[in-house]
């Protein structure tokens, strides 16, 4: 049998936009414009609905529960900010239930007011950590003050792919300095407030076949250094800024799916989500991979987090989103298969001496998935879009003796 240290927390993972709805009770963000803008999601699905979590939260709490989770990882709305008092009543009612609450403060929907092209933002960021800290700081075990920045801005603001929909190879550059500026001023704002217990989460991809570095500096170093080490890899930003950024955090959240396969091919115009990267193409997964085509490549997360403790050493380490889309059956072996293999990815990491606390499935239910609409389903709770039903999948039975054996 494998089993995990003691008081390794298992949990489960959401974020505010997927899941919540009702989009009457706060303000807009730039997810709301970008949702309702024709030809930007598929089939033009919008989070105005979503699972309507925000009226059946005590629903899926109970269900939270009934799977055994020890802690919930959740986003609170920036929109919200007027009103943060339903957070007041989810925290209480996780904490009833006996699951730690985990609350993250930047999982992309941001008001429609602010542009992470604007230093000022950053600051208007810590502001709103203070509000949040201030509604439900004393009852919070962790936490989070933003979710992928990577994506924030390389998707966001250079692709276009996500709201709010700029196509940019500089942009990127100037919302990354920001985003981290304002996990730096955030993080002050918190420990300033009270907070003990402060992280960040972040998307990292090991880039196989990457003899320049180039993409790994890009897709993983240039957020790990300043933030962990107080240097920039790619020298923009300015020494007073890594200053702030680089705060004292009590844990780095992981991010992981898969890895990034490149080579050298001089006629590939590179990935426009990777600015400079001219003469790299991308490589297709090997096997058979998810519903969103990612490989799936445990030994990746095993690297990863064994690189993260040599590289980083003195950070404990969570794994803050980890899962699968797969077809749409209650019955499903395939994310079960997924799971398994990087719950033992994951405990051969800490065989190896990598500091790990914790790990939450992404998702605890199938959502919105940003410009995939309802089609990529990632839960193992399935919700029903028609009928708002949920129904526990097999993988939420099957986690449910994980975490009772703290192991499989």
């Amino acid at each position: 049998m494998i089993t995990f240290p003691d008081g390794f927390l298992w949990g489960a993972a959401t974020a505010s936009y997927q899941i919540e709805g009702a989009a009457d009770t706060r303000e807009q963000s730039i997810w709301d414009v970008f949702s309702h803008t024709p030809g930007k999601v598929a089939d033009g699905h919008t989070g105005d609905v979503a699972c309507d979590h925000y009226h059946r939260y005590r629903e899926d709490v109970a269900l939270m529960a009934e799977i055994g989770l020890k802690a919930y990882r959740f986003s609170i709305a920036w929109p919200r900010i007027a009103d943060l008092s339903f957070y007041d009543r989810l925290v209480d009612e996780l904490l009833e239930r006996g699951i730690s609450p985990v609350a993250t403060l930047y999982h992309w929907d941001l008001p429609v007011t602010y542009d992470w092209r604007d230093r000022d933002t950053a600051y208007a960021f810590a502001d709103y950590a203070t509000k949040a800290y201030e509604v439900i700081g004393d009852r919070v075990s962790m936490w989070t003050t933003l979710n992928e920045p990577w994506v924030s801005a390389f998707v966001g603001y250079g692709s276009g792919r996500h709201a709010p929909g700029v196509e940019s190879s500089e942009d990127p550059f100037t919302v990354a300095h920001h985003l981290l500026l304002a996990h730096g001023l955030g993080t002050q704002a918190l420990r300033a407030a009270g907070a003990s217990q402060v992280s960040i989460t972040l998307n990292l991809t090991p880039v196989i076949g990457d003899e320049s570095g180039l993409i790994d500096t890009l897709a993983n170093r240039m957020f790990l250094d300043p933030v962990l080490l107080g240097t920039d890899p790619l020298e923009r930003i300015p020494d007073d800024d890594l200053k702030i950024i680089n705060q004292p955090i009590d844990a780095l959240g992981v991010n992981y799916y898969t890895v990034n396969r490149v080579v050298v091919d001089p006629s590939s115009p590179g990935s426009p989500e990777h600015p400079g990267s001219a003469g790299l193409r991308w490589l297709p997964p090997e096997g058979t991979p998810t519903e969103m085509n990612w490989e799936v490549a445990p030994f990746g997360l095993t690297d990863l987090l064994v690189r993260l403790s040599r590289d980083y050493p003195g950070t404990p380490l969570m794994i803050t989103e980890n899962g699968a889309a797969y077809e749409d059956t209650v019955h499903d072996q395939d994310r079960i298969a997924y799971l398994d293999a990087h719950f033992r990815a994951a405990a051969a990491a800490i065989e190896q001496g990598a500091d790990l606390r914790g790990y939450f499935v992404w998702s605890l239910m199938d959502n919105f998935e940003w410009a995939y609409g309802y089609h990529k389903r990632f839960g193992i709770i399935r919700v029903d879009y028609d009928t708002l039903e949920r129904t526990l999948k097999d993988s939420a039975r099957w986690y449910h003796d994980v975490i009772l054996n703290n192991g499989l």
